[in-house]
């Protein structure tokens, strides 16, 4: 269960989110487009930021410039 101490690693670097416009989700709930972001995990598909929540969360490498 290493996703539940993510809040508290090091931060591998800051990316920035460059859009919201989620075909299929509400991702502008989460993200805002021109902020940093932690980056704390990434795997192939997907990186994993403190998002605007205060919490982890996952979304596709799309929305942000890395």
């Amino acid at each position: 269960m290493i996703h539940q101490t993510w809040a508290e690693k090091e931060t591998i670097r800051t990316i920035e989110c460059i859009h919201t416009d989620a075909k299929k989700y509400m991702v502008n709930r989460a993200l805002t487009a021109g902020k940093s972001y932690e980056l704390k995990n990434e795997t192939e598909e997907f990186y994993f930021v403190i998002d605007n929540t205060g919490k982890i969360g996952g979304y596709y490498k799309e929305y942000f410039k890395g």
